[in-house]
């Protein structure tokens, strides 16, 4: 039995398959503090979210971390579900979000920042209950709160760049 996909289909792959490629990009960086980077894989998701909808970008974040995971070497350790409980937060932050009225629609920053923040929200509550239950661990919730803060702007401003030039074409 032939399985027919549609343009849609094709377009999850294309953009999930470059998420992927950023997503294994950024694990090869060295990290100042555990737990921070930059994020850039969610620049595709914003433009997919905004080009397309929010059920393309919901699977293209989903096979990011899944994909991303398996191929990394990370699927099931603990590295793992603290980025799909990042990746689950931030996704749904982003579909409420984009069911706001049009007037009240974010810009590519208001979703990159906002999915970034609860991103490090998520990953940081399910770090605390799972596996790190000692009360010296809130102390680093300013400055991963902060460093969310300063890349949810920097992904949001190239998501914004990226979705102008499309534009124009």
């Amino acid at each position: 039995m032939l399985v027919q996909t549609t343009r849609d289909d094709h377009r999850i792959a294309w953009f999930a398959a470059l998420a992927i490629t950023i997503h294994i990009a950024e694990s090869a960086l060295p990290s100042p503090l555990p737990g921070v980077k930059p994020g850039l894989a969610n620049v595709v998701t914003i433009v997919v979210l905004m080009q397309f909808g929010w059920r393309m970008a919901v699977w293209v974040n989903l096979l990011r971390v899944v994909a991303g995971s398996l191929i990394i070497g990370t699927f099931l350790t603990p590295t793992f579900i603290l980025s799909l409980s990042g990746a689950l937060a931030s996704t749904a932050s982003l579909v409420l979000l984009s069911q706001l009225p049009k007037s009240w629609q974010c810009s590519p920053i208001g979703y990159s920042v906002t999915a970034a923040m609860l991103h490090m929200v998520s990953q940081f509550w399910v770090a605390y209950w799972l596996f790190i239950q000692h009360d010296g661990l809130f102390h680093l919730l300013p400055p991963l709160l902060t460093a969310s803060l300063f890349f949810g702007i920097v992904s949001g401003v190239i998501a914004a760049n990226i979705l102008a030039r499309l534009q124009k074409m």
